[in-house]
C-alpha cells in the first residue's frame, strides 16, 4: 500500500467523525430562508411565520431573505449552488416542478441538486376580476371567445401556477388571451386593481385581502373542492371546465448533499412548528393549509410524482414560454 492510500485509509472514519459531530452540534450559526419570491406575496407569510418558531426551538437566529424573479428561478438557483450545510434552505412552491416541465434553460436539475425537507402548507388559485369586470367564469369564456386576442391574464411570472391555470383555460375553451407576466403575484395584484389586465388567477393569500377590501372579484377557485374561506365561490369544475385542478404545495428544501441527519432534525423542527394551532389558524386565514407531518423521504416522492403530472399537463395544454 502506498502513502498517499495509506493516508485515506486513516483518514476516512475521521471524515465521517466529523459529519457526525457537525450534525450533532446543529445549528450553531445563523439560519438562512431563501424565499425565491417578493416580500408579501404567497411564500412570505408562512416563512416569517414559520422562521419564528424556528428560532425559539433551534435557539439561533433564523433570517428570511427574499430573491425574486424568473419565477422563483433565481432564489432557487441561489440555493442550489448554497454550501450543503444546513445553514441555507428555500421555502417555494410548485412552481419549481413547473418551471422544470416547460423551461429547456434550467440553470439546475430539480431532481438532483436539491434535499426535500418537507411541506408546510397547501394552497388554491383564485379566478378574479377587477370590480368592471365579468361576473361569472361563463361570461369571461364569452366575452374572450367574442374578442380573440384582447383579453390578457397576469401571473406571477412564467412557469408559475398562475401562468399554467390561465393556459390550460385557453386550451380548455379554445380561447385566445394574452399572458402578462410579472414578478410575484404582489405587482399583478396591483394592476388587475388598477384594471391594466383582465383577469388572474391569484395566490389565495394575495387575493383574500383585496377580496374583503371589493377591489376584485373572485369568479371561481382552481380546485377540486371550495375553499373555506370562500364557500360562496364556485370551483372552475363546477362551473364547465373540466379536471381544472391547481392546488399546489409550498415546501421547504436544501441544497443537495445536505447531512441526512440535519435535513431530519429541520424536518422535524418544521413539522413541530405547524402543530401550533394559532399558526394554522393564521394559515387557514392567509388561504392555505397547514401540512401533516411527512419524512422528508415521502415529501421527495411526492415532489416526483409533482414534476410527472406537470410535465403531462405543460404537453397536454401545449404550454411553453412565451
Amino acid at each position: 500500500m502506498n502513502f498517499k492510500k495509506f493516508a485515506l485509509v486513516l483518514l476516512t472514519p475521521w471524515l465521517f467523525v466529523g459529519t457526525a459531530a457537525s450534525a450533532a452540534d446543529y445549528p450553531t450559526q445563523p439560519l438562512n430562508i431563501v424565499v425565491p419570491w417578493p416580500a408579501g406575496g404567497l411564500v412570505d407569510f408562512p416563512a416569517r411565520a414559520i422562521a419564528e418558531k424556528l428560532q425559539a426551538s433551534l435557539g439561533v437566529p433564523v433570517v428570511v431573505r427574499n430573491k425574486p424573479g424568473a419565477g422563483g428561478i433565481i432564489g432557487a438557483s441561489e440555493v442550489a449552488r448554497a454550501a450543503p450545510d444546513g445553514y441555507t434552505i428555500m421555502l417555494t412552491t410548485s412552481a419549481l416542478n413547473m418551471n422544470d416541465a416547460i423551461r429547456s434553460d434550467m440553470p439546475f436539475d430539480v431532481k438532483k441538486d436539491f434535499e426535500p425537507v418537507g411541506v408546510a402548507a397547501y394552497t388554491s388559485l383564485i379566478l378574479v376580476t377587477g370590480q368592471n369586470g365579468p361576473d361569472t367564469v361563463a361570461e369571461l369564456i364569452a366575452e374572450a371567445s367574442k374578442s380573440p386576442g384582447k383579453l390578457s391574464y397576469a401571473s406571477a411570472g412564467a412557469g408559475t401556477p398562475g401562468n399554467f391555470a390561465g393556459e390550460m383555460l385557453k386550451t380548455a375553451k379554445d380561447l385566445e388571451i394574452v399572458h402578462v407576466p410579472y414578478k410575484g403575484g404582489p405587482p399583478a395584484m396591483m394592476d388587475q386593481i388598477a384594471g391594466l389586465i383582465d383577469f388572474h388567477f391569484a395566490n389565495a393569500a394575495v387575493a383574500l385581502p383585496q377580496l374583503e377590501a371589493n377591489k376584485i372579484k373572485a369568479l371561481g377557485v382552481a380546485s377540486m373542492k371550495r375553499m373555506p374561506q370562500l364557500p360562496e365561490v364556485p370551483t372552475l369544475v363546477e362551473q364547465g371546465v373540466a379536471d381544472f385542478d391547481l392546488d399546489q404545495w409550498i415546501g421547504f428544501l436544501a441544497p443537495a448533499g445536505t447531512p441526512t441527519a440535519i435535513v431530519e432534525r429541520l424536518s422535524q423542527e418544521i413539522g413541530n412548528a405547524l402543530q401550533d394551532p394559532a399558526l394554522q389558524d393564521s394559515l387557514q386565514r392567509n388561504g392555505m393549509t397547514a401540512a401533516q407531518a411527512q419524512t422528508p423521504g415521502a415529501f421527495k416522492d411526492y415532489l416526483r410524482k409533482d414534476l410527472e403530472k406537470w410535465t403531462t399537463v405543460a404537453k397536454t395544454s401545449a404550454i411553453k414560454l412565451d
